[in-house]
């Protein structure tokens, strides 16, 4: 048993570096396919979990203390409803991205990255801070 434990964890190393980056690709050509911050905000966590699997939630904790998904869980939630503001600001209606560049195409392009990778941010944070929650239980408590 032991000796697959070994085996799991060596593999992961290697797997997990390609995990996060699919978790990029996914985000950044969400708006010319499929994909887009919910799917990379998935696959970014699962990465993420399957590294507190392996080697302990502490350590995952070390790495990503809770502060920091609890702040990134703002963060994505803030980048989501500022870009709606930033369109009232520039004259336009709430989450209309027409208005964030020198032409609506762009404005569209522009709005639609922002928005998602606010929600690629949150729901990553949320993934792992969820894990993080009940993982981190012990049974006796």
């Amino acid at each position: 048993m032991m000796h697959r434990k070994v085996v799991l964890r060596v593999v992961s190393k290697f797997l997990i570096p390609p995990i996060l980056l699919f978790a990029l690709y996914v985000q950044f050509h969400g708006d010319f396919g499929p994909g887009g911050g919910f799917q990379a905000g998935v696959i970014f966590g699962s990465g993420f979990i399957l590294y507190a699997i392996l080697f302990g939630v502490e350590t995952v904790k070390r790495v990503l203390p809770p502060w920091s998904t609890r702040l990134l869980l703002v963060v994505g939630v803030l980048t989501y409803g500022l870009t709606g503001v930033a369109g009232l600001i520039l004259g336009g209606n709430y989450l209309d991205y027409n208005v964030l560049a020198h032409d609506p195409l762009h404005g569209q392009h522009y709005g639609i990255l922002i928005v998602e990778l606010g929600v690629g941010i949150t729901v990553a944070a949320s993934m792992i801070t969820i894990f993080n929650v009940f993982a981190g239980q012990s049974g006796g408590d």
